[in-house]
């Protein structure tokens, strides 16, 4: 039987914090690609500024102040834990070589957990609201005749939807802007934090050590123009459908964004795997009908997503 002291607490510590730092190494977390991080150093975030592209006039006396419109759109920081306990019998009896999987695991978590939260907004976003005051894939948001919004408003689409469709949706994505489709605002970056002390209230009435992490933040989305929610069969045709689309969203004032021909990314999750690489390897590929010869190929990425 082990003598639980100070030192060998310690030595534990150490040891659980070192398993919990191999399950953070061991992650791969996906997020930066589908999301622009953001630090937070309060409570929440306004971004006022989103809907605002800017746009160069020729320079002929003062500066027009063009007054673009305000969108109060917020991200709250929500805090978010996970705990393990640790029995003091099982100190005692050196049992804890069963708890090392566990730290690892939470390592692991606290590394992927924003995606977590980031990749189901994009499901999320046929029904969520974005800074317009429309959902994210939406068939009517606005887009001002006047750069300054003084004209009348067009609906413009971001979303490809075939009424028979069963499926899940998959999403195109141009992520060669400074910010992405999607938002990750950071408050706190995951803690590990040990509650040992032999003294604790829940070690004397319950005989557990407790160690956990705690973390800060939420996310929300960015720019709709970046992105196309599509619920239709994915195939060569409507991966076109949703190129063509993305490259013809304008700003206020009616410029156009370039999107759709710098870094495209095409998220499925992983029933549509094998079909999304053929579309971006083939050299030939079906369009419905016959092969053709696939001018899609090497036009853009594949991100097959863990938390879609």
């Amino acid at each position: 039987m082990a003598l639980i002291n100070s030192a060998v607490l310690n030595a534990l510590r150490v040891s659980f914090s070192k398993k919990f730092q191999e399950g953070v190494s061991r992650a791969e977390p996906q997020v930066s690609q589908i999301a622009t991080v953001v630090q937070s150093s309060s409570k929440s975030n306004t971004y006022g500024w989103l809907g605002q592209f800017p746009k160069f006039r020729e320079w002929i006396g003062d500066r027009v102040l063009n007054s673009m419109k305000e969108h109060g759109y917020t991200i709250t920081n929500k805090s978010y834990e996970t705990t393990v306990e640790v029995d003091r019998d099982d100190i005692q009896d050196d049992n804890i070589g069963v708890y090392a999987p566990m730290m690892d695991e939470m390592g692991y978590a606290s590394a992927v957990f924003p995606d977590e939260l980031c990749f189901p907004l994009l499901k999320a976003g046929f029904t969520t609201e974005c800074y317009d005051g429309q959902y994210y894939f939406d068939t009517d948001h606005p887009v001002n005749a006047e750069v300054d919004g003084s004209g009348a408003d067009t609906s413009v689409s971001n979303v490809i939807i075939d009424g028979a469709y069963v499926g899940e949706p998959w999403f195109l994505l141009d992520v060669s802007r400074s910010l992405k489709p999607i938002i990750y605002q950071e408050r706190t970056k995951p803690v590990f934090t040990a509650m040992d002390n032999p003294n604790d209230e829940a070690v004397f009435m319950r005989k557990m050590f407790r160690y956990g992490v705690d973390v800060r933040g939420n996310a929300g989305f960015g720019f709709w123009q970046m992105a196309v929610g599509v619920k239709k069969t994915l195939a060569y045709q409507s991966l076109w459908d949703a190129i063509s689309l993305m490259k013809g969203f304008k700003a206020d004032g009616g410029r156009p964004l370039g999107l759709g021909k710098g870094k495209l990314l095409l998220v499925v999750p992983s029933s549509m795997e094998q079909l999304a690489l053929q579309l971006k390897e083939r050299e030939q590929i079906s369009d419905g009908t016959t092969t053709v010869s696939n001018e899609l190929r090497n036009k853009f990425d594949v991100l097959v997503a863990d938390f879609l």
